[in-house]
């Protein structure tokens, strides 16, 4: 038996936005449900090298089909400038559950990408405002792009303001899409203002402001992963209809996380989990909600789900490079 290794490009390949997005709205079903197990991701620190390892193991079953697998991913700060290397980069390995036999060792990093775009569209489907035509975005790095990708599959989106600090990859992001959207520069409050807004950096003090939000502005707070990180001013979280994606895992390290220490949050300001509204257990967006926030940290059952969508596809496409890993064929 041969086991498949799929590159950056052979996932990004075999990565088909639509039915990743279905996938994942089938993964936080699943859990919901409870017809998933995932543990807790558990964190490596290393100060010493400033940084961290995180494991990711999940199964779940969708109905139709079930998936295992885990992601092995890191946070390195000082990686690009001392290694010429990723901040983050993860490995995915991905096996049949009947018989725990790893079909595919993926790359994580692309993987994640793909995956946490699609986790925002299933939010932004459930929460945003049915005819959203405008997208800001924060954060001008490798998770903007899918972001765009991803909204513009569920919303018909038309006018894309993008904010950094890093004005050259603003430039990137704005060529890469130029033709296609109405995309401009802007600032985070430009940003903020636009119909959905997500929100994909790092920082560890909040950088948007209650009163720059639309009305009905829908926000994706993917940036947090952490403990300590925080995008979102305290007001747009106890003013929004707030949705997590778990919460143990939120309240560790999500966008709720600094607030929820320190008591600023509680049980009685979330309003639920995405699963809930995914099954029909919670209503989505109401006719008279104003802002709504969808706090995300990242699952381990979207990785499962998202590499089940790429390995069937590299099957069938015969892309990726097969090797005897376990030496069942000499």
């Amino acid at each position: 038996m041969q086991t498949l290794l799929l590159n950056s490009e052979d996932v990004h390949r075999n990565t088909q936005m639509p039915e990743l997005i279905a996938a994942i709205e089938d993964a936080f079903a699943a859990y919901e449900r409870g017809d998933a197990q995932m543990p807790p991701k558990s964190y490596i620190d290393l100060p010493q090298y400033n940084g961290d390892f995180r494991s990711m193991p999940a199964y779940l079953d969708a109905g139709d089909w079930d998936a295992a697998g885990i992601k092995w991913v890191n946070v390195h700060p000082d990686n690009r400038e001392e290694y010429d290397l990723p901040t983050v980069m993860g490995t995915m390995i991905y096996s049949d559950p009947r018989n725990a036999f790893p079909l595919a060792v993926l790359d994580g990093t692309e993987l994640t990408m793909q995956r946490t775009g699609a986790a925002a569209a299933v939010a932004t489907d459930h929460l945003a405002v049915e005819d959203a035509s405008s997208l800001g975005i924060i954060g001008a790095g490798v998770q903007s792009y899918t972001q765009l990708r991803a909204i513009s599959t569920i919303r018909p989106i038309e006018e894309v303001v993008i904010s950094d600090l890093d004005e050259e990859k603003v430039a990137r992001f704005v060529d890469t899409f130029e033709g296609e959207f109405d995309v401009r520069a802007g600032t985070p409050e430009d940003a903020a203002a636009c119909d959905v807004l997500s929100t994909v950096t790092p920082v560890e003090s909040p950088i948007v402001q209650r009163e720059w939000l639309g009305e009905h502005t829908h926000v994706n707070a993917m940036g947090a992963d952490a403990k300590g990180k925080h995008e979102l001013a305290d007001e747009i979280l106890l003013d929004a209809k707030l949705v997590i994606d778990d919460y143990e895992q939120t309240t560790h390290s999500g966008e709720i996380n600094v607030p929820w220490s320190e008591g600023v949050l509680d049980d009685d300001d979330i309003y639920g989990e995405i699963g809930q509204i995914v099954v029909g257990e919670k209503q989505g967006r109401a006719p008279r909600d104003g802002v709504t926030v969808f706090d995300s940290t990242g699952l381990a059952i979207q990785d499962v789900a998202a590499a089940h969508v790429v390995y069937e596809h590299a099957d069938e496409n015969d892309n990726g490079y097969p090797f005897d890993l376990m030496g069942l064929d000499a």
